[in-house]
């Protein structure tokens, strides 16, 4: 254990993290997500939800500023509809970590999946929820003048 990293960050993800350069992606895929199809850099997260990742990882790394939607998820389907409480409760750690981050970016479900093979790294978590995936984009860190 290291002091100040929450425990629900991996050895895996912390290198992850660490190696991931301003405008990489990193999924946190929900538990059915298919991500060994799409991504050769799989990590585990099991039995860990979405929420408790997102406030652990954006206690490490800021979200892109320099572009319009840092966070993405994946849009419904036709004929699906989304709970907006899976939002909300992603909204809560990004909001209490980088307020003022935009508002969420829906893509559409197979244009989510060709982010997913070009990102650093997908996090296969406990996610139960449907449409419980999303894409945070690596940021750089502000420098003090």
């Amino acid at each position: 254990m290291l002091i100040g990293i929450s425990p629900v960050i991996s050895p895996e993800l912390l290198d992850a993290l660490f190696r991931m350069g301003h405008g990489d992606e990193i999924v946190l895929a929900d538990a059915f997500f298919p991500g060994d199809s799409f991504n050769s850099r799989v990590i585990r997260a099991d039995g860990i939800r979405i929420p408790a990742l997102l406030d652990g990882i954006l206690a490490l790394m800021n979200l892109d500023s320099y572009v319009p939607a840092p966070v993405a998820m994946m849009a419904p389907v036709p004929g699906d509809a989304l709970d907006m409480d899976v939002e909300r409760a992603y909204r809560k750690p990004i909001d209490a970590r980088w307020p003022g981050t935009p508002a969420i970016e829906r893509v559409e479900r197979f244009a989510f999946y060709e982010r997913a093979k070009k990102a650093f790294a997908v996090v296969m978590t406990g996610e139960t929820v449907k449409y419980g995936n999303i894409i945070l984009k690596k940021g750089v860190i502000p420098v003090p003048k």
